[in-house]
């Protein structure tokens, strides 16, 4: 079965789009500031991104855009404006910022309530808790998959691949809250095929193409591929791609493709499977306008003072 990420990305658009509305016509309609700093093209395609999603589904979003130069104090003191305007729900500073910046000091500085990266060690203290508040998109993103498709998690050795902050870990915790039984997995892992293979539902968040290949994977697994890397070797796209001239005329024409963590081989061995791309990619935005939204319930509600940052 191949798990459609981009239709379940479009249901939730609307489904928010739909309270978006209805918190607009009682006069409190959400709101997003996003910060991008300097010229990275790769940011400024993620931020156009977000940008056109949140006036699709009607967030009032605002972009703020400082100089490659701006100092740390300078983008605190954005921060901390975005943080007293009450028609501003969400905050983004969308990384990597430049080298100079104390990327942690600017993040910290974000009031939790209006973190929807989820970032925030407040958020992240929430959902091991299994408190109310905001959750990393991605991984927010991945248990909506799991949910919409009807995956069974609650009972089920799930399996990360990748223990990063903002993927692998909530990762693991969102399954943990969800009653499944998690091992995650990393570059020190012993034999990590053979812990792999124990999954039911088997995470990949590591970054590095195809490297999940079917003798990773337990016969009817389903299998959840975060990652969304570009190939432009010919040899390497030869070991991922051989015989798919769909993908080999694609290479051609572009000289490059992208492909997840997990080799395509894999759909011959799992019993579901995320496509890349159309897979967790679109899902990412999805759960960013989520967020948004729920910032903004939250924050209107009796739960605010427990989200509250000072």
């Amino acid at each position: 079965m191949i798990l459609d990420g981009a239709k379940i990305a479009n249901d939730i658009r609307s489904e928010v789009a739909a309270e978006v509305k209805a918190m607009a016509a009682a006069g409190s309609r959400p709101g997003l500031a996003v910060v991008l700093v300097g010229h990275v093209p790769a940011s400024e395609i993620y931020v156009r991104g977000k940008v056109k999603a949140s006036a699709e589904v009607g967030l009032y979003s605002e972009q703020h855009t400082p100089p490659e130069s701006v100092t740390t104090d300078e983008l605190l003191a954005l921060v901390a404006d975005l943080n007293r305007r009450d028609e501003i729900d969400g905050i983004l500073v969308q990384l990597p910022l430049p080298a100079h910046v104390d990327a942690k000091k600017v993040l910290m500085a974000v009031d939790p309530a209006k973190d929807v990266d989820g970032f925030h060690p407040v958020n992240v203290g929430l959902l091991s808790t299994q408190r109310p508040g905001l959750v990393p998109c991605t991984p927010a993103g991945v248990m909506e998959i799991l949910r919409r498709s009807n995956i069974l998690v609650s009972g089920q050795e799930a399996v990360v691949v990748g223990r990063s902050d903002i993927v692998g870990k909530p990762a693991a915790m969102l399954l943990i809250n969800a009653n499944a039984t998690v091992t995650v997995c990393h570059s020190k892992t012993r034999d990590l095929p053979a812990a792999c293979r124990r999954a039911d539902i088997l995470v990949a968040a590591i970054g590095r193409a195809g490297m999940i290949t079917h003798d990773f994977v337990k016969p009817g697994a389903t299998v959840i591929d975060i990652g969304m890397n570009r190939v432009t070797d010919p040899a390497e796209f030869q070991r991922l791609f051989a015989g798919n001239a769909k993908r080999e005329e694609m290479f051609r024409s572009k000289g490059s493709t992208l492909v997840g963590d997990v080799h395509p081989g894999v759909a011959e061995v799992a019993g579901a499977l995320t496509p890349v791309p159309g897979g967790v990619g679109p899902l990412t935005i999805a759960m960013l306008m989520s967020n948004t939204l729920k910032a903004a319930k939250m924050r209107r509600s009796s739960r605010a003072p427990e989200l509250s940052w000072s």
